[in-house]
């Protein structure tokens, strides 16, 4: 499922609320474990910088789109180019967790960037006719809001230097953000099914000399059923982390 509210880490610190430890030092199983070096530092910003100046073109080139047509209707096509090249751009981010220079899960970073991934090449690109849907629209925006706040907030980390109003909407935006990028990739995966089927996109079928046989839209089709017991699990795991995160800040501010 492409989260909105992705917790995959690009530099920054284990979400553990605390924001008056250098990110150079992390808390690892009750044992300090160092962070990524200057030079990893250094890469871990410029990405983070770039990551949030190419999203913030994708959210202009939406808006331009929008104010030049009058209409929300096939904006898609005005950020296609952009939008593959910087959500291609966050798989950087599962190797980032590979090599050890981000203390994030390389699992769950690897399922929530290829899911994003997925829907951007495996049913955006693929499926001509999906396009023009309004849903496409839904987590187009709900991922461009989502990662200028991400890519921000893991900036800010690195540079020891966290605004709260970025923190906050890290950690609050994604109750909006979430289901409405959710129920955009759904719909449009939904959207794409009589044509995959009619097509055979992506299909194999037997007999063939390697005795294997592949059918896409019953695989888009499980993919769909996977956001039944994944959406809530992830939801309310970021609701907590939200409530664990905000309140040690609230108390962190009394205590001063």
């Amino acid at each position: 499922m492409a989260a909105s509210g992705s917790c995959s880490g690009s530099g920054r610190r284990p979400e553990s609320g605390s924001e008056s430890k250098s990110p150079q030092l992390q808390q690892a199983g009750g044992r300090r474990r160092r962070g990524p070096g200057a030079l990893a530092t250094a890469y871990l910003v410029l990405y983070n910088v770039v990551m949030t100046a190419g999203w913030l073109v994708i959210a202009v080139g939406l808006v331009r789109a929008y104010l030049a047509t009058g209409s929300y209707h096939k904006l898609y096509h005005s950020i296609e180019k952009p939008l593959k090249f910087f959500q291609t751009g966050a798989l950087l981010e599962i190797v980032h967790c590979a090599i050890g220079i981000v203390p994030s899960s390389v699992v769950l970073t690897a399922f929530q960037i290829m899911s994003r991934v997925f829907l951007t090449w495996g049913i955006a690109h693929s499926v001509k006719e999906v396009q023009s849907e309004d849903s496409i629209l839904l987590f187009v925006v709900a991922w461009t809001i989502t990662e200028i706040i991400r890519y921000s907030f893991y900036t800010f980390s690195l540079l020891n230097h966290l605004p709260y109003f970025i923190k906050w909407a890290r950690y609050t935006l994604f109750i909006i953000l979430y289901p409405m990028g959710v129920t955009g990739e759904m719909l449009t995966m939904y959207a794409a099914l009589p044509f995959v089927k009619r097509s055979g996109l992506f299909s194999i079928s037997l007999p063939n000399k390697y005795n294997f046989s592949f059918d896409y839209y019953t695989f888009l089709i499980l993919v769909m059923l996977t956001y039944i017991p994944s959406f809530p699990q992830l939801y309310f795991h970021m609701l907590h982390q939200r409530r664990k995160v905000l309140s040690v800040t609230e108390e962190h501010k009394k205590s001063e």
